[in-house]
């Protein structure tokens, strides 16, 4: 994107970006202004401080963390910032992102992390939640928004399933 990025879209490795990809369509749907790259906890954790320590500065407005596994990625950058943290987990290991889950959702007091669901949905939502919020100060974002919801709506009343239904709005 051309603008200056208002979401960071991180993850631990590239392989993430198959899930991570759902938040980069959601937020280049809405035409928020993004960057996405790949940022490790536990193999760049001088990189992670850098990234987060100076998202606010760079103009960040949303950080989205995918980690997979410990899922140490969301909790440290939100350590690291005041910039909001939303984190996905990843489903990375024989636990299928429960263990991802349980370490985002368990923040201490004082350092929160928005958890998504695991996996792709939670990555879509990730990217609609970051457009949500940039959205309380742009009117514009908040329309697209609006008519986004309203096209959701749209196509379940449009569809049908029989005479059996009666779809009402």
């Amino acid at each position: 994107m051309d603008a200056s990025p208002l979401v960071g879209i991180i993850m631990g490795s590239r392989n993430d970006y198959a899930v991570m990809r759902g938040a980069a369509e959601m937020l280049a749907e809405f035409g928020v202004p993004h960057e996405v790259r790949v940022v490790s906890a536990h193999r760049t954790p001088d990189l992670l401080f850098e990234y987060a320590s100076t998202a606010a500065s760079r103009g960040l407005r949303v950080i989205i963390a995918g980690a997979g596994g410990a899922a140490h990625l969301p909790g440290m950058v939100a350590a690291k910032t005041v910039v909001p943290v939303l984190g996905v987990p990843i489903p990375a290991t024989m636990l299928q992102g429960m263990d991802s889950l349980m370490s985002i959702v368990q923040m201490p007091k004082g350092v929160p992390v928005g958890t998504l669901a695991i996996g792709a949905p939670g990555a879509a939502n990730a990217g609609i939640l970051a457009a949500q919020i940039i959205a309380t100060t742009d009117a514009a974002l908040r329309e697209k928004l609006t008519a986004w919801r309203a096209a959701r709506r749209d196509e379940v009343l449009a569809q049908t399933v029989g005479d059996e239904i009666e779809v009402k709005a």
